[in-house]
């Protein structure tokens, strides 16, 4: 059965290949355009927003100092993470269903079942991704409430793990299931009832996204890793859903 790792080693091997190296060029100047801009911001701004939250904290609470810094500072650093990963997959979108589709038809030997035309595909996948965003902001809202709340608050971080890790299986997964005309609702049933390579395969790019430039470079591979995730745990998984 293929693991996370093996499916992204493959899938970075194999974007990198010749006939599938012209595709990613476009998305990796997205990708480094973006993390220039947000790493520029970060860097002017972070310390003033670190000091702007710690002078709200109520003077009664000063004595949970040395629990609130670290746990905004880890909702900080988790929300610009999810900042720089909505905004560069929203523009670099319709590349990447471009990609996967490309991945699929040479790596399974497949073709996908969309037949929409490239316009159209390329509009869609915007609007999927936004589709995604209605997903995620509500709870990474509540997250970020929670993370607030003393006493529920201790678990925050192990809750943004687990959390960054589903959201990354969705952005990842859903290209080739996209393209495959599998509904955003069905997909994320398939990623529930297969949750383990879900989380295990989200949880590994979550890691290989916090990993500077590099992560430029291995995001095309994610996307190619999906698209042998969908072929092996996913595709045979149908009508899961119970709201079709």
């Amino acid at each position: 059965m293929l693991d996370a790792m093996t499916a992204l080693t493959r899938g970075t091997r194999l974007v990198y290949q010749k006939g599938l190296r012209r595709y990613i060029f476009l998305p990796i100047l997205v990708n480094l355009i973006v993390y220039a801009s947000m790493l520029s911001v970060v860097v002017n701004r972070f310390s003033g927003w670190l000091d702007s939250a710690m002078a709200a904290v109520p003077g009664w609470l000063d004595w949970l100092s040395w629990l609130i810094w670290p746990l905004f500072f880890i909702s900080l650093v988790v929300v610009i993470f999810f900042t720089f990963t909505l905004i560069t997959h929203l523009i670099a979108a319709p590349f990447y269903g471009f990609l996967a589709a490309k991945v699929e038809r040479q790596a399974t030997g497949r073709e996908p079942l969309d037949d929409r035309g490239l316009a159209k595909t390329a509009v869609d996948a915007i609007g999927r991704e936004l589709v995604k965003l209605g997903y995620i902001l509500p709870r990474m809202a509540a997250l970020f409430v929670i993370s607030w709340i003393p006493g529920i608050n201790v678990v925050a971080p192990i809750l943004w793990v687990l959390f960054s890790a589903w959201i990354m299986a969705i952005t990842y997964l859903d290209y080739p299931m996209d393209n495959n005309k599998v509904t955003f609702r069905d997909m994320r049933a398939r990623l529930s009832q297969r949750w383990w390579p879900s989380l295990t395969y989200g949880g590994l790019i979550m890691l290989v996204t916090w990993i500077p430039l590099a992560n430029l470079f291995l995001i095309p591979g994610a996307v190619a890793g999906a698209v042998l995730m969908w072929d092996h745990h996913y595709r045979g998984a149908r009508d899961i859903s119970p709201h079709r």
